[in-house]
């Protein structure tokens, strides 16, 4: 096959695949935000210890069942209880700091408690063992 043959029909495969990665990353967001949104309602049901047997092997080989029951009552129960949960940002990435290399999806939401109208949780969702499960939480 000729060269520029050669260039044309790479192009062409690439201007094809390019719609249907960005498909896959959007579909991978969309799967991560509905399994951390079921893990959320876990949290928000003072459900902390199913919270924690549902995480990635990554959170639990960070955080035994007993120091996660201490820092998310610590967090969560002053905050109250909570009230509204708005999704503001999704990011795909396959890495991340102080993380191996994987699949992740990066979540943000704007989220009003009884005590703290205005707070930003971010849940870190990862492929995980075929699953997405909550590999990281922080609320501020």
């Amino acid at each position: 096959m000729k060269t520029m043959q050669k260039t044309a029909l790479i192009l062409l495969l690439t201007l094809t695949l390019l719609p249907i990665l960005g498909l896959a990353s959007e579909q991978k967001k969309s799967i991560a935000a509905q399994e951390a949104g079921k893990w959320l309602a876990l949290v928000d049901g003072l459900q902390y210890q199913e919270s924690w047997n549902r995480a990635a092997i990554l959170f639990k080989q960070q955080v035994t069942a007993r120091q996660w029951l201490q820092a998310i009552t610590a967090a969560r129960n002053p905050m109250g209880n909570m009230l509204s949960r708005q999704l503001i940002k999704a990011s795909y990435a396959t890495s991340l700091p102080g993380a191996p290399d994987g699949e992740y999806v990066v979540l943000q939401f704007k989220t009003s408690f009884k005590n703290k109208q205005n707070a930003i949780e971010t849940v870190t969702p990862m492929l995980d063992r075929g699953q997405w499960r909550v590999s990281g939480y922080y609320v501020r």
